[in-house]
């Protein structure tokens, strides 16, 4: 099932400054483990914002949810989650 996620991140300003980098570099890597095993398709960042648009292709919304939840950023962020449905003009 693909979905498509977009990612606010609001990290408290008096957060310091080591554990913010700290998290940051546990963030990168999950993601990229993700992207490597094929179940975080796309990523793409929202111009001017600390926020991304991403496509994951996971097998149910509880698989999903958890690996949300897993994101090291998770509780600095606002997530809105859009299923995806093959449309029926897509040649691809």
């Amino acid at each position: 099932m693909l979905y498509l996620v977009r990612m606010d991140v609001k990290i408290p300003h008096g957060l310091p400054a080591d554990v913010v980098a700290d998290i940051k570099a546990r963030e990168k890597a999950y993601s990229q483990d993700l992207q490597r095993d094929g179940r975080w398709k796309h990523i793409w960042r929202v111009v001017g914002e600390y926020a991304n648009y991403s496509v994951f292709d996971v097998a149910s919304n509880d698989e999903l949810h958890a690996l949300l939840q897993d994101l090291p950023l998770f509780p600095y962020m606002d997530i809105e989650v859009t299923p995806l449905a093959r449309h029926p003009s897509a040649i691809a």
